[in-house]
């Protein structure tokens, strides 16, 4: 079971989410409602989509928000806090709404992914811990499904737990690598925690430890018959791994009636020592016996690996896929989109000089409009909540920024995106498995174009607002410049 069950995170947050909560509450806002918005602005890797991750660990924080006495102590002694604001703590209980873009969700830059409603000072608090959640496995399930994707339908286990910036950061980092697609990992804390496939070889240590290279892998066909791979590049892949592994394979499997289930390569020229391995093991009648390679393997020399020819079968990736090495920072942040006065919600909005830094404001909804003849995604669609979306007759959406822009969309249907999670502090989301989210990651990724897929240049997919949301945003600017 995942420790994160048990775990209070209430303190992981910002010294800043303190001393503004406790503003609020001197100005009496603690019953106020606030409708903030969880985005991001930029795909990692110059890539068409992310992949959204993280929500189940979020929903466990979630549900074990309190502070102790010890938290309050701790705010105490800092000297700046009074007792009112520490006792209004003490009996602190979550009662916001959250909606979410379940797990596995393709998503595009400035759509919300998750969005909170409630009383500001817990609205407010939340936003780190969300932050960290949402981030850190968007992120690497977004570098995983790349790694799997430039496989093309070989398997991809993930072998970074050492590289890892954290044990949180290793098992987590697992989970969502599993979520984006890979196979399995080498890490037994979260193939336990979350049921994902673990898998393993051996290390150059093992191949050492022995008197031969031959000795050593005899001793493992023997203590591993049904699993046996054989890592070959201790010494030399071709002068004596493979032909070693090969002897192994005659003297302890064959015998048995077992088939040997592969080599593994973790240095050199991969696609030429490959090929090599490839025709010893296929001469010596195992041409079953799959190849894996590893060593600092990315989506780049995954494709370029296959472009090559090189004979391998599955791929280990460790520290590009764990710490998403090339982009380790996904980016999502966390702005407020609305204030309640009475049963009314006032727009709120963030104006920058940068333009990628304006946000949009009221609570909002976001479709996704599915071609009902190829079931591709076709765009996305931010309305304010509310609001309805037909398609029968077809859908007219516009560029944001570039309006003049705008395309009709028939044949097509709108699918709401974000779902609710909890109302008003209140769970009334069930989390799928992470097979389902895995299966469902896979068949969402499976609706985009491959335009939208590939890793250079990629094809914009468009999030538009509708008419009615980009006409307040509009005069909310226009507010904000006289």
């Amino acid at each position: 079971m995942d420790a994160s069950l048990s775990r209070n995170l209430t303190m992981l947050t910002d010294f800043y989410e303190i001393t503004m909560a406790a503003g609020y509450f001197e100005e009496g806002y603690e019953d106020k409602i606030c409708v903030f918005d969880m985005f991001f602005r930029r795909v990692p890797d110059g890539g068409g989509f992310a992949i959204c991750a993280g929500l189940d660990q979020l929903i466990r924080s979630l549900e074990n928000l309190s502070f102790t006495e010890e938290d309050i102590a701790y705010l105490r002694s800092r000297k700046c806090f009074g007792e009112r604001f520490l006792d209004y703590l003490r009996r602190f209980q979550f009662c916001c709404s959250v909606w979410a873009m379940p797990e596995g969700t393709p998503i595009f830059p400035g759509e919300p992914i998750v969005t909170v409603e409630g009383p500001a000072i817990q609205a407010q608090l939340l936003e780190t811990m969300l932050l960290v959640n949402m981030n850190h496995q968007s992120l690497i399930a977004t570098k995983a499904n790349r790694i799997v994707r430039a496989a093309q339908g070989r398997a991809v286990a993930e072998f970074g737990a050492r590289r890892a910036q954290s044990y949180d950061a290793a098992v987590l980092g697992a989970r969502a690598s599993y979520i984006g697609g890979v196979a399995s990992t080498s890490c037994v804390m979260a193939a336990r925690d979350f049921g994902i496939p673990a898998s393993g070889t051996m290390a150059h240590s093992w191949v050492q430890m022995f008197p031969s290279e031959y000795d050593a892998f005899r001793r493992y066909a023997e203590l591993y018959p049904d699993n046996c791979v054989l890592l070959v590049d201790t010494y030399s892949v071709t002068r004596s791994g493979v032909p070693n592994a090969i002897r192994a394979f005659d003297d302890v499997l064959k015998p048995l009636g077992i088939r040997p289930r592969g080599v593994r390569i973790d240095s050199g020229d991969i696609a030429y020592l490959s090929k090599r391995a490839r025709k010893m093991l296929d001469a010596a009648g195992y041409p079953d016996c799959t190849i894996v390679a590893s060593n600092s393997l990315d989506e780049y020399i995954v494709r370029d690996l296959i472009l090559q020819d090189a004979k391998v079968d599955s791929f280990g990736i460790g520290e590009n896929l764990i710490t998403s090495k090339s982009e380790p920072v996904f980016g999502g942040v966390y702005k407020l989109a609305a204030v309640k006065d009475g049963e009314t919600y006032i727009p709120k909005i963030k104006v920058s000089e940068s333009v990628e830094k304006l946000t949009t404001p009221y609570p909002k909804e976001v479709w996704r409009i599915y071609d009902n003849e190829t079931g591709k995604a076709m765009a996305d669609y931010i309305t304010i909540r509310g609001e309805s979306v037909e398609t029968a007759n077809g859908i007219t959406l516009f560029d944001p920024v570039e309006t003049w822009k705008a395309r009709t969309f028939t044949g097509c249907s709108a699918k709401k995106l974000l779902v609710p999670v909890f109302a008003e502090g209140k769970k009334v989301y069930t989390s799928p498995s992470i097979e389902q989210i895995r299966s469902f990651c896979a068949a969402q990724v499976a609706t985009l174009w491959d335009e939208v897929t590939r890793f250079e240049n990629p094809h914009r997919y468009y999030v538009d607002l509708s008419r009615r949301l980009w006409d307040e945003r509009q005069r909310l600017l226009k507010e904000m410049s006289q």
